[in-house]
């Protein structure tokens, strides 16, 4: 067997379109993200916090960023894959979809510059305020139904398996995740406890349901990897059809996990034990092949010729090497120390990257113009190697007794090594951030090229 090629097909019709605004509905939202990081930096400066309307702004505007930058972002892109994983047509719903995400992001942009406690709950930190929730609900709301109707109007499969079809096949997969967590969610809802509130009441909330919404993060993850292999000309030996098999054992935590609601009552320690060890045992059932059989693909494949292919494997094999540090990490989990946080964290940039790569890839195909070529080599390599610097010191200072969710003398840092690592957590988070900058600016060029053209 020499390998397959697997790559996702663009459609010629209006799904182009429509997949194409979804992803700059993402960038978009990356954009806001990093206008909210201005914000929390004058927000913290002497002189100019009197200038914010509301009092605490910095963790109000740090509740926005985050989950603009993770939820957000990881769920536009989600709605750009469903778009391409199901047929044509139904504009009513794919309009609905929008105008719900879009108005839904308006509202948690809004949220910070009104009176509300920021909440730091697992998986979707909150603003306690009407704005923000509202805001939580529409956006939820308009990807829910684009999950949805993928799932009752996919895409036909081909009368032979194709790895285009094994691709679409992880999008679905996808999706009902998705809408497994929303039913989770519904769930917590209606079991929580009368008169629980603040942080116990969405810890509660969102545990089940952000458990299972990180299966769907990651299915997507694998297709990025597999679709960036096949742009990369990487070609992996395995067949589609154990690459479904594969995508099956991904779904299995999110199916399973759907027993601790059956089997534990709401606010059982007992549920969240399950849920996290389901995670733990089932989290890499698949990318654990897949990234195997990658690694075997890449060794075979002739060496880069130009930028773009080179820029496409540093971004696969970055997003490899985190996701698997961050898993091993959750296996040293013993405390509630920084290790936690390295753990995640790792998790979550790598399928971030994966998304970053594969959106510089496809903008040119989605109509923009082309991408710088030192751009494409730069950003995976800056962010990539920011974060690990910024999980690898996460990991060491937590391996040294240093507490999450602390900052400053609060972390009361002794010894070379807490002191050093949380240092080098530092400098790696500063350099992944230059790493984000590269993408937007790569994206700014892009679109700034199809402009002129079109000028021209």
């Amino acid at each position: 067997m020499t390998g397959f090629d697997f790559q996702l097909d663009l459609p010629a019709d209006e799904r182009r379109r429509l997949a194409a605004a979804w992803l700059l509905f993402g960038v978009a939202a990356l954009l806001l993200s990093g206008l909210f990081v201005i914000l929390i930096i004058l927000a913290r400066t002497p002189g100019l916090s009197a200038l914010f309307p509301v009092e605490d702004f910095f963790r109000l505007a740090l509740v926005a960023h985050v989950d603009l930058s993770v939820l957000v972002w990881f769920a536009a892109v989600a709605a750009m894959f469903f778009v391409l994983a199901a047929r044509p047509g139904d504009r009513l719903v794919h309009g609905s979809a929008l105008a719900l995400a879009a108005a839904g992001v308006l509202l948690i942009v809004a949220a910070p510059f009104r009176p509300g406690e920021a909440v730091m709950s697992n998986y979707v930190p909150v603003l306690d305020n009407g704005a923000f929730l509202g805001g939580l609900a529409l956006f939820g709301g308009g990807i829910v139904l684009l999950a949805a109707r993928t799932l009752v109007r996919p895409a036909p499969l081909a009368a032979e398996l194709t790895p285009a079809g094994a691709l679409r096949f992880g999008v679905l997969t996808s999706a009902v995740a998705l809408v497994l967590a929303a039913a989770a969610l519904a769930w917590s809802w209606h079991a929580l406890p009368a008169g629980v509130h603040g942080l116990p009441r969405f810890e509660e909330l969102f545990w089940g349901g952000g458990h299972i919404a990180q299966v769907a993060w990651t299915q997507l993850m694998l297709v990025t990897w597999l679709w960036l292999a096949g742009a990369a000309r990487i070609r992996v030996p395995v067949t589609p059809r154990l690459v479904i098999v594969l995508l099956l054992l991904g779904l299995l935590p999110a199916v399973l996990s759907l027993w601790g609601y059956v089997a534990h009552a709401a606010g059982d320690p007992g549920q969240r034990q399950f849920f996290t060890r389901v995670m733990l045992i089932g989290g890499g059932l698949a990318a654990g092949p897949i990234a195997l059989a990658l690694i075997a693909g890449w060794g075979r494949s002739a060496a880069a010729s130009d930028a773009a292919t080179r820029g496409l494997r540093a971004t696969l094999g970055f997003s490899i090497v985190l996701f698997g540090l961050g898993g091993l990490l959750g296996y040293l989990i013993e405390a509630s120390n920084t290790i936690i946080p390295a753990h995640y964290h790792g998790c979550i940039v790598a399928v971030t990257l994966a998304f970053l790569g594969l959106a510089l890839w496809l903008l040119p195909r989605f109509g923009a113009g082309p991408v710088s070529p030192q751009l494409l080599v730069a950003m995976p390599w800056v962010y990539g190697c920011g974060q690990i610097l910024h999980v690898i010191g996460l990991a060491v200072a937590g391996g040294q007794g240093v507490q999450r969710k602390t900052a400053g003398a609060a972390q009361g840092l002794e010894g070379v090594l807490q002191i050093g690592g949380m240092m080098v957590t530092g400098l790696g988070g500063l350099i992944a951030v230059i790493g984000g900058i590269l993408f937007l600016v790569a994206v700014a060029g892009a679109l700034r090229r199809r402009v002129r053209s079109a000028e021209v």
